[in-house]
């Protein structure tokens, strides 16, 4: 379904923000920003999740569940 096609998205999105944190601390001249962006993208991944919750319903009118990342 299109939820779960989101959700996967969100989990990459997650997976991107970690690994540009992992880049700031390994690249001290651009740690603000690296961190900035990671910040977004994760920020952007939590919109995109609360998207599927709240619009995206399943077969029976419950909101989609989702196990905690």
């Amino acid at each position: 379904m299109a939820f779960e096609a989101i959700l996967n998205e969100v989990d990459q999105l997650h997976s991107v923000s970690t690994r540009l944190e992992g880049l700031a601390e390994d690249h001290p001249p651009v740690l603000t920003e690296l961190l900035s962006i990671a910040g977004n993208v994760r920020n952007v991944a939590t919109v995109l999740e609360v998207l599927v919750a709240t619009k995206l319903k399943g077969g029976d009118g419950d909101a989609v569940r989702r196990k905690p990342i």
